[in-house]
């Protein structure tokens, strides 16, 4: 029983860890996996080697020399077959040249169907058939303590536990290959959904300023000068809305981050000064509570302004013209992880749906705005390591809660 289980254990363990591992990292790249398939197979020989004690097998330890010929392995089953043969001559009293002639004939039939279209089970049966040729040669030359029935159901047993073993064991790997790469299939066609998505609605966002354009175009009389007057600054507005939407989408797929290492409160307060004059004009009680302090992080000076500009100016435009006075207040908080920034504003808010979709790429609620802005922010943040978190109530306010890791 306990060869029954190290040896399904070494056969099993190191496969499931390599599909584990390409299934995790979630880029099924053909060049990186096939060498750490090749790795994967030669820690299998070399577990057999190891634990030779457990597993008495001689003819499990052909099973990865094996798949690397079915999966067209060259260089790996030349290694293996170096350290089966090696195992051989070291731990058995085989002539050195009976096995090494064993390996050669092996590696010649490869090579022979290499580029043959062969079926797996007509190249496991050719191995089969060499194996139980050898075996046979084996156990009347080298090991006659057994009777000629018992002989022949040794080699029968054995031959039907490597071809059964094999069989089970490479259609193991290759259901679950397949699996992997139905996997990414599926990603990148979702990937492809979200971008077609993401540029119809694009086009339409870009549609709409250009009809409103062509049909103030269509009315102008250039000898009218009201309507000159009157229809020149809407036509203007609306390209500089589609140019604003161009320039967020490519800011949007370029995003780039530079880290160094930035006076985080420094930033806060130069963000203040710059915006200082604008929250006067707009009657906005700005209240910014930071510690006089200094706290270096390491962040893209550029884009970290970009997020709480952006964030700012959100919370500006939400303003509920019910109330008498739109407040809109900036704090900081430390913790052992996280340093973290906190904007809450008292502005018309958001409800659930809203909420729940505030950072999909393209929503907006604004009739200008692009739906590109939070849905940047989020980029850039988690590009940073961190995180931004949206808090709302309909009618009461927003809160935003950026964390950057220290």
């Amino acid at each position: 029983m306990v060869f029954v289980v190290f040896n399904i254990c070494i056969l099993l363990l190191p496969i499931s860890f390599y599909l584990i591992s390409i299934s995790y990292h979630n880029n099924y790249k053909k060049l990186k996996n096939d060498k750490f398939l090749s790795l994967i197979l030669i820690m299998q020989v070399v577990l057999f080697l190891i634990f030779k004690k457990y597993t008495n097998s001689l003819i499990l330890m052909n099973i990865p020399l094996l798949i690397s010929y079915l999966k067209r392995k060259e260089l790996t089953s030349f290694i293996l077959s170096i350290l089966i043969v090696f195992y051989y001559i070291y731990f058995f009293s085989y002539p050195v040249v009976f096995i090494i002639f064993e390996y050669i004939i092996y590696y010649v039939i490869y090579y022979y169907i290499n580029h043959k279209s062969i079926k797996v089970v007509s190249l496991i049966m050719i191995f089969v058939f060499l194996k139980s040729i050898v075996l046979t040669i084996e156990i009347v030359y080298f090991n006659n303590s057994y009777t000629i029935i018992e002989s022949f159901l040794s080699i029968v047993f054995r031959m039907l536990v490597f071809y059964l073993s094999s069989y089970l064991v490479f259609i193991y790997l290759l259901r679950g290959e397949e699996m992997m790469n139905l996997n990414t299939a599926i990603k990148e066609l979702e990937k492809e959904k979200v971008l077609r998505t993401s540029l119809f609605k694009m086009t339409h966002e870009i549609k709409n300023p250009i009809a409103v354009c062509k049909g103030y175009l269509d009315m102008l009389d250039i000898n009218n000068k009201d309507k000159v007057s009157k229809y020149i600054p809407i036509i203007k507005g609306e390209i500089e809305r589609t140019l604003t939407l161009m320039d967020d989408y490519l800011d949007y797929t370029k995003v780039k981050i530079n880290k160094e290492e930035v006076d985080i409160y420094l930033l806060l307060n130069e963000i203040m000064d710059s915006l200082e004059l604008f929250f006067k004009e707009n009657k906005i009680n700005f209240q910014m509570e930071i510690p006089d302090d200094e706290l270096y992080l390491r962040v893209d000076y550029n884009r970290i302004k970009q997020v709480l500009v952006n964030v700012l100016k959100n919370a500006h435009e939400a303003r509920d013209n019910n109330k008498k006075e739109m407040i809109i207040k900036l704090r900081t908080r430390v913790n052992k992880r996280f340093f973290k920034i906190i904007v809450e504003d008292n502005g018309v808010g958001m409800d659930e749906d809203t909420l729940n979709q505030v950072t999909n790429l393209f929503f907006t609620t604004k009739k200008n705005g692009t739906g590109l802005g939070t849905s940047l922010s989020k980029e850039i943040i988690e590009l940073h390591g961190g995180k931004i978190k949206y808090l709302s109530n309909f009618g009461v306010g927003t809160i935003v809660i950026i964390s950057l890791p220290l």
